[in-house]
């Protein structure tokens, strides 16, 4: 018996690519957990910087080459993928040249000395070089957030000795010092605060053919979309012809998304909300001094000066998980609270999603009370569980142990409140960190006439509440809150607080901007998907008029959430995706705005785009993500934060779009039938084409912004690329998507069923990207980590199973039609 003659790739074949591309991506995503469970080193030596992998690298280069001369891409003028392409090439080579040749290395200097030791750390050990200048360290300064630990800002004061001259200088993050090849760049510092560790590096040639490479890129990335033999401008004309002959769709397609509509509905089940207690509902604060109470500035616990009112609000979401508390609004509730601790301590208003916590510590339901948590010896029910729960590793809790620990947080939140803790009103004169201090705190620090107001005037202001609450007078509890204000502006003597932000936040805190979008986005994205179906029907002026002016809606709401993006913007003092919620609320409007740009090529994707803008919008605020506006950590005080993250969530908006189409063009092959084949096909093919040339936009924005973002790590670590597995996935998402385009090069794989299969199935790859990075893995890019994400994987999970099913359908429908 013969056996058949295994026939493996070879250079030059397109398969080869779809192959190496494919391996790489797979030993990539290895390497992250691999990194995970044995360290960084361990990662870097058996993989990143193993020869095997160098070589699987080299093995692409010049399977590229050989394509390259083989098909003679020259002779056809197809510059921006000769350009792009190439451009790899010489990136590539600059990073085998910084491998080689490039030197990496620390320096430490205490206060007072110098030094002239390049510390360098390898495999093999530690060795030291000698520098051809001396540094030395005049003082290191850090800065934190006012009245907090969180740092701010951190700089080396540093005079440099070199060639028999001397000159002072100062290195802190994205403020590089150059000096001979070598650049020094803020690394960390000494437990004490009298010392400094730079990062040093020196990579001259490595540097200028890596930089070169991306100029490369970026031209020739512009060429893919403008060039006359581009890919791109190839599909829009084909889109043209194939629109001019489109049939109707049959009514099989309004089953389409069906779904998807209840997205958005509301839990039918009635929620038991407790009523305050009666006496609670006679004694209600007015809204207008509330107001004026909420207007108070106050320093948060991460040293950002906000109002009153968004403290309040961060606090009813995090114990009622709602906006408001029966019928108070967050400054009403809190004032009332601090007014009347005793009675709110017996008011079922504490969110327990948990039905396992309920039954186990026999609370109330689903809104218990303060006093529900303790027994009738006044024991702590959750003490014990509690400590249980932190003696376990995080990996091993379960989910009964993570619900508790979110219980006990709400409690001691809660208790501090009742102790009149956590509201820093009043700030210290003489506090060299600018702290200010709440009404419950020790009060120690404040002397003399200061420390009789600051101890007195809250429970005299407490005491006006209630008699105001009692007698609906409000004037005397107005005149204390005023000596509070008048107090603050006399003892702030270096925070500015700006009155006009104040009020800006507020109204932001109020306007729930993007609570509204989501509804718009839904209602308006429903209506539009609709009336989509039916002109394919029958095209009407009527119909045609409505869709507009509901285009039309659509773009006045992706305005307002421009607004109150730009809003945030101003309030913070930063580009408004910088964690998770933001960056999540971004990929919503950049969806949104990606379906818009296809409006007039396809009615229904940008139906699709609204409404997944709005589911976006909806998974944002499930309270698994934090919205508060926070500080920034020192690296992120960056422009380039701005256009690294602005231009790769603006990706996302684009591979969501292909996922979206990707998804109905399966659902349609699954009502294949010889009656609607000849109404199906021509619509999947549109789309198809839409598909693809969504996926190569948000492909040129991924890769763009993945290479910002190595710009921006050069000029903040001194390296390109460190394989933090933020930056690793990035590119393997870049892979994914790159294989998924190049599918259609290869005759056994150029189909509708696999291309569009693969368009959903690569944004996996997306989610991994944005929030499994976070969850499963550990790297440099913490600072957008939020502990509440794994909530989002069990709607994940159930996505995938369905998206299983729908493959097997959809296979069987698309075979029916060839």
């Amino acid at each position: 018996m013969k056996m058949k003659a295994i026939r493996f790739p070879v250079l030059g074949s397109t398969k080869t690519t779809i192959v190496l591309l494919f391996m790489y991506a797979i030993i990539l995503a290895g390497a992250t957990f691999l990194e995970k469970y044995h360290g960084t080193v361990a990662a870097k030596a058996m993989i990143y910087y193993s020869p095997v992998f160098i070589l699987l690298q080299l093995f692409m280069v010049l399977n590229f080459i050989v394509i390259l001369w083989q098909r003679n891409y020259l002779k056809s003028r197809k510059w921006g993928l000769l350009v792009s392409h190439i451009s790899f090439i010489v990136i590539l080579f600059g990073a085998l040249v910084s491998h080689l040749f490039s030197e990496e290395g620390m320096i430490h200097i205490r206060e007072g000395e110098s030094s002239d030791q390049l510390i360098i750390q390898t495999q093999r050990g530690t060795t030291y070089k000698t520098l051809p200048f001396r540094l030395e360290l005049i003082k290191f300064n850090l800065e934190y957030y006012p009245g907090s630990t969180s740092p701010s800002a951190y700089e080396s004061e540093l005079k440099v000795h070199v060639d028999g001259r001397t000159f002072e200088t100062k290195v802190f993050m994205n403020n590089v010092l150059d000096l001979k090849g070598y650049r020094f760049f803020q690394a960390s510092f000494d437990q004490d605060e009298k010392g400094t560790i730079l990062s040093v590096n020196r990579d001259v040639w490595g540097r200028n053919i890596t930089y070169t490479g991306y100029a490369f890129l970026l031209i020739g990335l512009i060429l893919c979309l403008t060039g006359k033999n581009s890919r791109f401008r190839i599909l829009n004309h084909q889109l043209k012809e194939i629109k001019n002959t489109t049939a109707k769709l049959t009514v099989c397609i309004i089953l389409l998304l069906s779904p998807s509509f209840n997205l958005n509905a509301k839990n039918t089940s009635k929620e038991n909300d407790k009523q305050i207690v009666d006496v609670l509902q006679t004694y209600i604060i007015a809204p207008e001094h509330a107001a004026k109470f909420g207007s108070l500035p106050m320093q948060s616990f991460r040293g950002r000066m906000i109002p009153v009112n968004t403290f309040s609000s961060e606090i009813v979401r995090k114990l009622h998980k709602k906006e408001k508390v029966g019928k108070l609004n967050s400054d009403q509730f809190l004032l009332s609270v601090l007014s009347l601790p005793e009675m709110w301590m017996r008011v079922p208003f504490i969110a327990v999603s948990n039905k396992e916590l309920i039954n186990y510590f026999d609370l109330t339901g689903k809104e218990s009370s303060y006093a529900d948590m303790f027994d009738t010896n006044g024991q702590y029910k959750l003490e014990e569980m509690v400590r249980k729960a932190y003696n376990k590793m995080p990996s091993q809790r379960t989910g009964f142990d993570k619900d508790l620990l979110k219980l006990d947080e709400q409690i001691n939140i809660f208790h501090q409140i009742l102790n009149k803790q956590l509201i820093n009103l009043f700030p210290l004169e003489s506090d060299p960190n600018n702290k200010w201090y709440a009404p419950g705190e020790d009060l120690s620090d404040f002397s003399g006439q200061d420390s009789m107001f600051v101890s007195r005037i809250m429970d005299w202001y407490l005491s006006e509440v209630q008699t105001g609450m009692k007698s609906g007078n409000w004037q005397k509890a107005d005149e204390v809150l005023n000596m509070v204000v008048t107090y603050q502006q006399a003892k702030n003597k270096t925070l500015d607080i700006h009155p006009e932000k104040i009020q800006r936040e507020i109204q932001y805190n109020k306007l729930g901007i993007f609570q509204k979008c989501k509804l718009g986005y839904l209602i308006l994205g429903g209506l539009l998907l609709i009336i989509s179906f039916c002109t394919l029907f029958k095209k009407s002026k009527f119909l045609t008029i409505i869709y507009g002016i509901l285009a039309l809606s659509v773009i006045g709401i992706s305005f307002f959430q421009m607004f109150g993006m730009g809003l945030r913007w101003y309030i913070g003092g930063y580009a408004p995706w910088s964690n998770s919620y933001e960056t999540m609320v971004y990929v919503a409007w950049a969806t949104v705005f990606a379906g818009l740009l296809f409006i007039r090529r396809s009615s229904l994707t940008f139906a699709l785009a609204t409404l997944f803008g709005g589911v976006i919008l909806f998974v944002s605020g499930l309270n698994l993500m934090d919205p508060q506006i926070g500080t920034l950590v020192p690296v992120l005080k960056s422009p380039w934060l701005m256009f690294h993250v602005a231009v790769i969530v603006a990706a996302y908006g684009f591979f969501g779009i292909s996922f979206l189409i990707g998804i109905t063009n399966l659902v349609m092959m699954c009502f294949s039938s010889p009656r609607t084949k000849p109404i199906l096909v021509n619509r999947i093919k549109e789309l198809s084409i839409i598909n693809e040339m969504s996926l190569i936009i948000g492909l040129i924005l991924m890769t763009t912004g993945t290479f910002l973002g190595a710009v921006w790590a050069n000029e903040s670590w001194g390296r390109y690329w460190g394989w933090d597995p933020k930056e690793t996935w990035a590119l393997i998402t870049m892979v994914v998507y790159a294989v998924v385009t190049h599918l259609r090069l290869v005759p056994k794989f150029n189909n509708g069923w696999l291309f569009n299969f693969s368009s959903v199935l690569a944004f996996a790859s997306v989610l991994m990207t944005f929030f499994g990075v976070n969850y499963f893995l550990n790297g440099m890019h913490s600072y957008g980590e939020n502990s509440n994400i794994h909530g989002i994987f069990i709607y994940l999970y159930i996505i995938a199973g369905a998206i299983s099913i729908l493959s097997i359908f959809s296979y069987r429908g698309y075979n029916k039609q060839k």
